[in-house]
């Protein structure tokens, strides 16, 4: 017969490989009111395996966002709508875990400080460079997953050791 400390360690277990089948690949929201680059840096992309939805407007990224969840999003500096920037902030309040990279065609070294104080993990400049753009993703969503792993580990082992003390009557 199990103890109540490995049944509840088995659950988090199965629970974590059974987010890991259920979510499956990862997705990206590419945010940019230029459709041509939307659509080439969408399929770019979903030509690598990911699950990819785009938006033209700030507004209708947060939308977007505050719907399903994104590991990434690649977000435009110039929106119609918005500032980029304003952008990377509301996103920053409301899904603070997932990654966001802003792509601009106007290099401003006030615009990149700006971006990266303001929580960005990255900043590229268009013309974006497919291999280098596609780099970058694959590290920032393995930096995510390595932080998501670190995380799981330390709610697990809080979980056991919470279980052992109230075993002991520690409580």
């Amino acid at each position: 017969m199990k103890c109540a400390g490995q049944a509840f360690s088995d659950t988090v277990d199965l629970a974590t490989r059974l987010v890991v089948v259920v979510v499956g690949k990862k997705s990206i929201l590419v945010v940019d009111d230029d459709r041509t680059i939307l659509t080439s840096l969408a399929e770019l992309l979903r030509l690598e395996g990911y699950d990819v939805d785009v938006a033209e407007t700030g507004s209708e990224a947060m939308k977007k966002a505050d719907a399903r969840y994104y590991n990434l999003a690649l977000l435009d500096i110039k929106l119609p709508d918005m500032d980029g920037t304003e952008l990377l902030d509301k996103m920053r309040e409301t899904v603070p875990k997932m990654v966001k990279i802003m792509v601009t065609g106007y290099p401003e070294l006030g615009n990149a400080v700006k971006s990266l104080n303001m929580g960005a993990n990255a900043y590229l400049l268009k013309p974006v460079d497919p291999k280098t753009l596609l780099e970058m993703v694959q590290k920032k969503l393995q930096d995510q997953d390595e932080a998501e792993r670190m995380s799981q580990e330390k709610v697990k082992e809080w979980i056991e050791t919470r279980v052992r003390k109230l075993k002991h009557g520690e409580g």
